[in-house]
């Protein structure tokens, strides 16, 4: 039997109609990657986090709601801006910084705060939270302190202490992070602090590392333990409601992406 050869004609509009819908169907596809991979731009809110009540602490062009502690307007001297970010400048003589430990003029009780921050070579500085003001005392007298350190130095808190509890992201002092997971000077960390009703979690770079109690007897207990009541008899009455704040160590570090969410 002979076969014959059978020619199917499509006539072009179909065929254009498919190349068409099959390109646009490629276009459609790599606008989604390309979204998806997009960027948030620094010191911004998507419009999710919007939606879930997020506000910004830092605008990355101006000092807007913040002050010196202890002071109703903002040092003139040791913080700047440079590149969209908060700068504290390396005073050069060691801890005694030259423009003072800032916060933000609005206080907190039940919170989730995110912020970005680098530090310097063999820099040291600390982020606070449930700040209370008191005439003539500094910023660690009444306030828990995530501690922000470069890890990778020789900086004399890397080795003091107790495993590890005064290196980045430790409750200074007091707590180590578990894993201690901070990138070294010159790299940018994500932090997050979460207070709701004297619970407290730390995260650093996408991990939890630590979680504790305000308030309870084993809080208490740690406190009676620690260097703290020499400078406080009454450090571990942390308050329920206060300021955040960035310390001024005399070294330089840089925040940006400061942003919170009451919870």
């Amino acid at each position: 039997m002979k076969h014959r050869n059978i020619l199917f004609f499509v006539p072009a509009l179909m065929i254009g109609g498919l190349v068409a819908c099959t390109s646009s169907g490629k276009k459609e596809q790599e606008a989604g990657t390309t979204e998806a991979v997009q960027e948030v731009a620094d010191n911004t809110l998507t419009d999710q986090e919007k939606k879930e009540g997020w506000i910004l602490l830092f605008d990355g062009e101006t000092f807007d709601g913040w002050r010196e502690y202890n002071m109703e307007v903002f040092p003139d001297t040791g913080w700047s801006i440079e590149n969209g970010a908060i700068k504290c400048s390396d005073s050069g003589m060691g801890e005694a910084g030259f423009g003072g430990d800032i916060v933000y003029d609005r206080e907190f009780t039940n919170f989730h705060l995110k912020l970005d921050w680098m530090i310097s070579e063999g820099g040291n500085s600390g982020i606070f939270f449930l700040v209370q003001e008191v005439p003539g005392k500094n910023i660690w007298y009444t306030a828990p302190e995530y501690q922000i350190l470069d890890n990778c130095s020789s900086h004399v808190d890397n080795t003091l202490g107790v495993n590890g509890n005064r290196r980045a992201g430790s409750l200074y002092d007091l707590i180590p992070p578990d894993p201690q997971n901070a990138k070294c000077a010159g790299e940018w960390n994500h932090s997050e602090i979460i207070s709701y009703d004297g619970t407290i979690v730390f995260k650093m770079n996408g991990e939890n590392t630590m979680e504790f109690h305000l308030w309870t007897d084993e809080w208490n207990q740690m406190i009676a333990d620690s260097k703290f009541p020499d400078f406080n008899p009454d450090f571990a009455n942390v308050a329920k409601t206060g300021y955040i704040g960035l310390q001024d160590h005399g070294d330089a570090v840089w925040f940006k992406n400061i942003k919170i969410k009451e919870l």
